[in-house]
């Protein structure tokens, strides 16, 4: 009889409490820190030097302890195949990180998760990615970690600072446009894996909301690297011109803010954009973005009751508490006690502590699980898989949310 495994879920949230509790006790890692650069002798003079090298051994070390670690709960550990693979994927997300780091890129607010998508991309459709530098691409496993991190950023104080008004925009805008999503998916014929993570993904919180969809539901990984690659690509237009839109139609900053906060798939493209429009829009815009990342667990438990209850095929029994909670995506449950046990256990000190630490560390799963993603992605699918049904639902269900967010923000902060 085959051993049993811990599930991956489990194993990332093990991994990013260990995280949490050694920041806590003080152990903050260094990691690489690019200047932001404009010509080659300062490039020169800061990769010359001893620090920045140091920083990425920190980081790679960080890494690998954390896949040697879960290795270790499946029983498969070979230390040789990954180091080598390994240190591939943190040369690549270096490389974008040095990218996102030249001023007038930074300027636009545009994040590292983007080029690390794309030089993966370019890497596996230009060159190929050969066997040996496959085993550290564990996709899923790094956004895993770096979501329950997430939870250490995501505190209640900040929710109710939104008050009513920012949690009432994020509950109306979640459900309708999860339904128009959903309701587009199915008359663009897409099957149920795509209806769900497309319709949460666009409602609700972009990339973690595909993420957590597709534990709940079990999704494909192949659907899964695709939606979050529409997510990134649509969400640069947007970052780029939906400021310039507001600043025309002279919006109000309240609701330029909650438009931006509404619509926007990516945190940091939100951020980046509500800052073109000045601190006040900027407040809203994280606010907002905040409510719906706060919705996140919500969604993930009524995604694992609905998708529990809804299947049909012959022979399928009827679900209990087990299959949902079997069902139900532990790592959100990991987001979750991470925001409780940051929001309402710690000293003030401590979160204040820890949470710019945290966040360096959120930021460098995600980057590394998006240049993954990059190397696993051939380009052409993007637009191809199924003749391109799931990108042409993706944005028309976006276009609806745009129009729907503004009318919505109008309505509740049009008088703030």
């Amino acid at each position: 009889m085959p051993k049993k495994t811990l599930h991956e879920d489990w194993i990332a949230v093990i991994i990013a409490f260990l995280t949490i509790g050694l920041v806590l006790f003080g152990l903050k890692p260094v990691l690489p820190k690019i200047a932001v650069w404009n010509d080659a002798s300062f490039v020169t003079a800061q990769f010359a030097g001893v620090e920045i090298w140091k920083q990425t051994g920190i980081l790679f070390l960080w890494v690998l302890g954390s896949l040697l670690l879960a290795k270790s709960f499946t029983g498969k550990v070979e230390v040789a195949k990954l180091f080598i693979s390994l240190l591939f994927i943190i040369f690549v997300t270096l490389l974008a990180q040095f990218i996102a780091s030249y001023k007038t890129l930074k300027d636009f607010g545009i994040e590292v998760v983007l080029f690390s998508l794309i030089l993966g991309l370019l890497i596996s459709n230009l060159v190929g990615v050969p066997a040996i530098l496959k085993p550290a691409i564990q996709t899923e496993l790094y956004i895993k970690i770096g979501l329950v991190l997430l939870g250490a950023n995501v505190l209640f104080d900040d929710i109710i600072k939104a008050g009513g008004l920012g949690i009432l925009q994020s509950v109306a805008v979640v459900f309708t446009v999860w339904y128009f999503s959903f309701w587009v998916c199915r008359k663009l014929k897409l099957d149920d894996e795509f209806r769900m993570m497309i319709s949460s993904a666009v409602s609700i919180c972009g990339v973690s909301a595909a993420i957590a969809t597709a534990g709940a539901i079990e999704g494909d990984n192949k659907k899964l690297s695709h939606v979050i690659s529409l997510v990134l690509i649509v969400a640069i237009p947007m970052m780029l011109f939906m400021p310039y839109i507001a600043t025309w139609a002279h919006m109000p900053p309240a609701v330029a803010g909650a438009w931006l906060g509404g619509t926007i798939d990516t945190s940091g493209a939100v951020v980046a954009a509500g800052t073109m429009l000045g601190d006040e829009a900027l407040k809203y815009a994280t606010l907002v973005k905040f409510s719906q990342n706060v919705l996140l667990g919500l969604a993930a438990f009524f995604i694992s009751l609905y998708w529990s209850y809804s299947r049909k095929e012959a022979g399928y029994e009827k679900p209990t508490l087990r299959t949902i909670w079997d069902r139900f995506p532990k790592f959100v449950l990991g987001f979750i006690c991470a925001s409780l046990l940051f929001s309402f256990l710690l000293p003030a000190e401590s979160v204040t502590a820890a949470k710019g630490p945290l966040k360096e560390l959120q930021t460098y799963w995600f980057a590394i699980a998006f240049t993954c993603i990059g190397l696993e992605t051939k380009f052409t699918d993007i637009f191809k898989m199924e003749n391109g049904r799931p990108a042409m639902a993706f944005i028309i269900a976006q276009a609806f949310n745009i129009v729907f967010t503004l009318v919505i923000a109008y309505l509740v902060f049009g008088r703030s």
